[in-house]
């Protein structure tokens, strides 16, 4: 049996680090930095669940 693209499980994305030209330095609220962390926490949260519920953990696109 092989499995069905449309319905195999998809691990959680990384966000992308916002470069040090992102931020404008006028101390905004939020910071491009701060929204950074808190999509990296969700990210780490989304990963634990996959990882409880599909085992192990997913390999990076390019990476084995």
């Amino acid at each position: 049996m092989t499995s069905n693209p449309a319905t195999t499980p998809k691990a959680p994305v990384e966000p992308v680090a916002p470069s040090l030209d992102d931020c404008c330095r006028s101390g905004c609220t939020p910071c491009v930095f701060d929204l950074y962390e808190e999509a990296m926490e969700r990210y780490r949260k989304e990963l634990e669940q996959f990882q409880k519920l599909h085992g192990g953990s997913p390999s990076a696109p390019g990476k084995r």
